[in-house]
Formats: C-alpha cells, structure tokens, sequence
C-alpha cells in the first residue's frame, strides 16, 4: 500500500494553526472563534435586526452550556417552510462553525441587495444552530485540539463522550459505529443518549411539518453526500437527491475550482449507522444533506485561518443552490 506522510509533526501544525497573530479580542469571521465569542456573537447577532433574525435555547449541553439556534428569515404572519442547518457536530472541525457565522453574517447583510437571498428570507425561514457540540468545541479550544465526541460521563466508565453523529436513531450502532466508550466513534449507550442529539431531535420533530431541508456541516474530505449511510441501499429519491447534489457541487466549484463528490454516504465515504442526515430523511425530510468542507487531507481538520473565507464564500454557492431548488419547487 503506498502511503505519504502529510503531517510531519502533528503538534508543530497545532501551534502553527492558529496563524499566530495573536488572536483579535473580539468576534472575527476569518478567524477560529470560541466558544466564549461566538456566545457573545449569538447575543449581539440576534439583537441586530429583529425583522430578519431572532433566538431560541432548544436545551443545555451535557455540560450545561445553552444551546441556541438562529431563525433566520424575513417576519410573517404565516407559517414559512424552512432549513434546518447545524455546523460543529464533531469538536474538532473547526471550519464548521465558521461556516454557520459566515452564512448568518452573509444572510443579513446581502438580504435587500442580493436577489437570491432576499427570496430565500422572505419565502423560507433558515434554522441554524451554529455550534451542536458546544462542549466538545470549548474542550478543542483549551485541552485537546483533536477531540470528537462530546463530553458526556457514565459511571463506571473512565472514557468520556460519544460520537455524536453516531448517536441518532437510524439503523443505530449497526454498521460503522463503536459500542467501546473508549472509541472515537462510540454510538452512545441508546439512540439519543447524548442531551445535544437529544434537544436538536426534538426541535427537528417539533417543526417536522415545516422543515424541508436538513443540512449538516463537517470536514474535511470535499464531499456532499446524502443518504444512506446506514445501509448501501439507495434511499427512494436518490436520482433527485443526486441531482440537486451536483448542481451544488457545480455552483460550489464555480468560484475557485474547489471540487466535490456527490454521492450517498455509505458508498461515498464509509458506512457509518447512527447519522443525523439519514435520522432527518427517515422522518421525512427529504432533502438531507452532508457537507464535508475543504480540504483533502493536507490539513485536514487543522485547516488554516487563511483559508476560512475561500471556503464559506463557495460553501455559500452550494448552500444557496439547494435553497433556491426550495424555492422553485415550493413557490
């Protein structure tokens, strides 16, 4: 088997990461924010235009850190159909979370100016929770860069966290997920078992009626997949679903020629049971898709600073692309 070494020393790029200059006091978008940041970001954000944008705690962490989610979408009488997009389900993909502020930062300030996004706000509502393992973020920040899983603790075992994207109940722990605590890939001691998957669950069947859109945003390996994961059947409406998939792909790879694959999970990138795409598709939202953000292994989850802007602003084309097939086959 040919191999390369892509990362000489893991630690050095640790230290090397954070571009360091030393890191501004306050809330950047082409920046690596914490958890501390981005919660003083979410305060001042949803306060900022009470017509496009308001708050809501759907639960605390494991830790007891809120959980809040974004409502993103021009005020209306009447109930608006609406995505559902989380960033930051696995601690250390640091260039998720960014991607969840730029694409709020972005919403709010093209809403009057860009067309696309000014119909998207007007005739949809975007739900985005911008950090969904909060706890596992904050500990990548101050102890372990690497960390995965969430925090959480069982008596008896000294190992903590699960996978949170193996922890949904969709063919749950059968295939591409671990039963040892220990595991970076541990399924959790019983579908939802971890609060975080447990809060987000909820909301989701809350507003199942309206939401008709599930994003969930990772990295690295430049793919947009869809299910399943769980199992190498196709899901009912694969052929649409790849469609859609690749006319994101192509609208992402307009801006800097950044390629992605499109494709189910399982077949794509690995199976895996217990994901929260093919737990959203199975409940009936239909178009449920995976974003694995740049890049292919150079850095991989240790992507530098530098490249946060390039990566939003194609991620946005992707994104805005699936919005607007919304709009055409609703409106």
């Amino acid at each position: 088997m040919e191999h390369e070494v892509l990362i000489e020393d893991l630690q050095v790029a640790v230290d090397a990461h954070a571009d360091n200059k030393a890191s501004p006091r306050t809330h950047s978008y082409t920046k690596y924010n914490s958890w501390d940041k981005i919660q003083s970001w979410i305060a001042s954000i949803s306060s900022s235009n009470p017509n496009l944008i308001s708050k809501q705690v759907i639960g605390n962490t494991y830790e007891g850190r809120p959980m809040t989610i974004l409502k993103l979408g021009k005020k209306s009488s009447s109930t608006k159909p609406a995505i559902f997009m989380d960033c930051g389900i696995h601690a250390r993909e640091w260039i998720s979370p960014a991607f969840c502020q730029w694409f709020v930062k972005e919403a709010l300030s093209t809403y009057g100016s860009d067309s696309q996004m000014t119909s998207l706000l007007d005739q949809m509502d975007v739900f985005v929770l911008p950090v969904f393992n909060v706890d596992g973020y904050d500990y990548t920040h101050k102890s372990n860069r690497m960390w995965r899983k969430t925090r959480s603790k069982k008596s008896g075992s000294s190992c903590i966290g699960a996978d949170p994207n193996r922890n949904w109940n969709a063919g749950w722990c059968t295939i591409g997920a671990s039963s040892n605590p220990c595991s970076d890939t541990f399924c959790g001691y019983s579908p939802e078992s971890e609060i975080e998957v447990k809060n987000v669950a909820d909301f989701i069947r809350r507003n199942k009626s309206i939401i008709k859109a599930y994003l969930t945003i990772h990295s690295y390996s430049q793919l947009l997949l869809f299910p399943y994961s769980y199992t190498y059947d196709l899901a009912e409406h694969h052929s649409e679903l790849l469609k859609v998939a690749e006319g994101a792909s192509a609208a992402l790879r307009s801006l800097y020629g950044t390629r992605y694959t499109s494709g189910p999970g399982a077949t794509t990138i690995y199976p895996a049971a217990g994901g929260s795409d093919d737990w959203a598709y199975d409940l009936g939202v239909k178009y449920s898709y995976t974003f694995e953000l740049r890049d292919t292994g150079r850095y991989g989850f240790l992507l530098p600073e530098s490249e946060i802007k390039p990566t939003c602003e194609e991620t946005m084309l992707a994104v805005k692309y699936i919005a607007a097939y919304h709009l055409y086959i609703f409106f």
